[in-house]
């Protein structure tokens, strides 16, 4: 088979090409710098390369950018425009795997009212996610499957992930002392993949049958997904146990505030006294408030097993990859003194 893979040299991207490699394939990655053997292509903002000009037989499209805090143009242009152009090079014969999200439904957390400004979805990823599946419907294609995964996190075997995003945000925010509270329910449901399985879901897909309707694959924990207050666990015995092996002093617990509690009463507050790290640090982490904060786990088509584990692992890659930042000793929150890891 032909396979066109975008996103190569992304965070999934990278991980469904070290898939496919070997499997007999012909696989063309495309990214929008070239590195390796992915050709070079800004999808949807200019014209494709000869070389991904296709006939293809399936493509895998990953490419994708996942910030929370785009605006609705910008998720657009980042996300939309490019499946576009990908459906442009798809015939009739063509099996098109591409990435959602399995948040693209998700209501906003308690405390947090809808974004208007994305019709009612929490934030511009998601609602770019949303309208590429309605794209999707609109096109009229039958050989679609959807993979819709939760938070990526590292490989179960070894932890290593491309880039450091979404849970990280919290582990890093533990050491620093950005993260003076979290915020969310403690029974809260938090859904994760280790990037590997979210690749196999989507390889396994790209070199079975294709459909004939559009399918949808959830990759997720379901009844096993930890809870908010499980998550924090995990995290923090998982640091303490490396600071202890280097002689460090352990991480504290950090409080627990509800969504609700957190946006009436402790944030009108507080946000004068802040700095404006400390103020960064309050909105990057109140972009994952929502996704600490399910009221129960997604029912998956494609399970995840012992999350726990697999958290674990990619918190020790985490701390071994940036081991300044797993160190540092957590500052309080003072509008003299911002925190900062050291």
């Amino acid at each position: 088979m032909r396979i066109l893979l975008t996103g190569a040299t992304g965070i999934l991207g990278s991980e469904v090409d070290r898939l496919l490699t070997g499997t007999g394939h012909e696989v063309v990655g495309v990214a929008r710098r070239a590195a390796g053997s992915a050709v070079a292509w800004t999808i949807g903002h200019e014209p494709p390369p000869p070389a991904v000009r296709g006939p293809w037989d399936v493509i895998v499209h990953t490419a994708a950018c996942t910030r929370w805090t785009m605006g609705r143009d910008e998720a657009a242009a980042a996300n939309v425009a490019p499946l576009r152009a990908v459906l442009d090079l798809a015939d009739n014969r063509t099996h098109l795997v591409h990435v959602s999200t399995a948040f693209v439904d998700l209501p906003p957390a308690p405390g947090r009212g809808a974004n208007a400004e994305f019709d009612g979805r929490r934030n511009g990823y998601e609602w770019s996610k949303a309208r590429c599946e309605e794209l999707l419907r609109a096109s009229g294609r039958t050989r679609v499957t959807v993979i819709r995964p939760p938070l990526i996190i590292g490989r179960r075997t070894d932890g290593a992930i491309a880039r450091f995003n979404g849970v990280y945000s919290m582990i890093h925010a533990l050491t620093s002392g950005l993260g003076a509270v979290v915020v969310g329910s403690p029974d809260g449901r938090v859904e994760m993949a280790p990037v590997d399985v979210v690749a196999q879901a989507a390889v396994d897909r790209a070199l079975g049958p294709a459909p004939g309707a559009i399918r949808h694959d959830v990759v997720a924990a379901g009844a096993d997904a930890l809870t908010l207050a499980e998550l924090i666990a995990v995290i923090r015995g998982t640091l303490n146990a490396w600071r202890a092996a280097r002689g460090l002093a352990p991480v504290d617990d950090p409080p627990l505030i509800s969504g609700e509690s957190w946006h009436r009463f402790f944030l009108p507050f507080v946000r004068e006294h802040l700095s404006p790290i400390q103020l960064e640090a309050v909105r990057l982490l109140g972009s994952f408030e929502s996704y600490a904060s399910m009221p129960a786990p997604f029912t998956p088509t494609y399970p995840v097993r012992d999350i726990a584990g697999a958290l674990a692992t990619a918190v020790r890659y985490w701390a071994e990859t940036r081991p300044r930042a797993a160190s540092a000793v957590p500052r309080p929150w003072t509008a003299a003194a911002p925190a900062l890891a050291s």
